[in-house]
């Protein structure tokens, strides 16, 4: 496969080679995209000696020489291809364009957008409209209303990971605002809160017969995920088909998909509204629903292609580091698999 609009082949990881340059590009691309470490620009396979070293170096370029931060808009995997160790580089489209390099500042000398096959600079003039659209209502940038906010429940959850938070955690997290005030994302991963999740139960197909109604929240919203995954695990009921060669079981909703669903609503939930995500049980269905049109740079289109525009990226990197979400634009895809797209419906405010 060739170069295109949305990849990018590099030999290998270099000092002079600029990445960053690479990445920033995806960043204010409206699709993101993927950078191959080990390939050649024919396509060919060549290989990465050392993966580790490489990921390793390409996660602290990435991360410590790109602003705004790009936390949770980037994964960095191995794969083998031809028999050979390559590392992939791969690139969501940011909500809070235009990224650049930090030592250059929103310059065209450290800004950059893809063009075709190309990292090309960007114009001063579009890097200043690209900023005055930036996001403003970012759950990132958003001062807790509570500042006395305790953080044990989340602590664990890493812990169980092996990766325990050190003394710097908040900052490391993006739990601070620019003046160092704990941020709404703070206050959702907090041990207490006002945030509650509803999943309701009805026994009619309209929501005139309720028979049961739980709320879990109120506590890290780590927790609350859990929670709810769990209260479906046993709502999904499997059944079974029987026939004298073999008996075969399948549940209700496809397991993969009702997970995907489920992080998706609350990991994309749009929480300035400060209303959360809800969950539905009919007896012929389930619906959940997340409050936030999709970004306006993204089409539904790209949506259903697996393009993603993470809305609160803050949110993302700790659900990837606790693994409740494997990577990047992998959740509506296997929604689909099992669904089709006629599962999605898409309203002024909500999906």
């Amino acid at each position: 496969m060739n170069e295109t609009n949305r990849i990018e082949y590099k030999l290998w990881l270099t000092p002079d080679l600029d990445i960053e340059k690479e990445v920033i590009a995806f960043l204010n691309y409206k699709e993101g995209g993927y950078v191959y470490i080990g390939v050649d620009k024919d396509g060919n396979t060549v290989g990465v000696d050392d993966v580790d070293t490489c990921m390793l170096q390409l996660k602290d370029r990435i991360k410590n020489n790109i602003s705004p931060s790009v936390m949770g808009l980037f994964d960095i995997s191995e794969e083998e291809r031809n028999g050979c160790p390559i590392v992939k580089i791969t690139i969501a489209s940011g909500i809070e364009k235009p990224y650049f390099k930090s030592k250059y500042g929103m310059t065209s000398k450290g800004t950059f957008i893809r063009i075709g096959t190309s990292a090309e600079p960007m114009q001063q003039q579009q890097i200043d409209r690209l900023f005055a659209m930036r996001t403003r209502n970012s759950i990132g940038k958003i001062i807790s209303n509570r500042q006395d906010l305790s953080f044990e429940q989340l602590r664990i959850y890493y812990d169980e990971r092996g990766k325990r938070l050190n003394d710097n955690f908040k900052r490391s997290l993006e739990l601070l605002t620019e003046n160092d005030k704990l941020n709404y994302v703070a206050y959702l991963l907090a041990d207490e809160n006002n945030n509650s999740i509803k999943l309701a139960k009805y026994s009619s197909l309209d929501r005139c017969e309720l028979i049961e109604n739980n709320e879990y929240g109120y506590c890290s919203l780590i927790k609350a995920t859990k929670s709810i995954l769990a209260k479906l695990d046993i709502e999904n009921k499997v059944f079974a088909t029987i026939t004298p060669a073999e008996r075969t079981e399948y549940p209700l909703w496809d397991k993969i998909a009702l997970r995907e669903a489920v992080v998706n609503a609350i990991v994309h939930n749009d929480y300035s509204f400060e209303v959360p995500p809800k969950f539905e049980i009919f007896p012929d269905r389930i619906e959940i629903t997340s409050v936030g049109r999709l970004p306006e740079s993204l089409s539904r289109e790209e949506f259903f292609n697996g393009i993603s525009i993470p809305r609160n990226k803050e949110l993302m990197r700790v659900y990837r580091d606790l693994e409740l979400v494997e990577s990047l634009g992998s959740g509506v895809p296997r929604i689909l698999r099992a669904y089709g797209a006629e599962c999605f419906v898409f309203t002024d405010n909500f999906i």
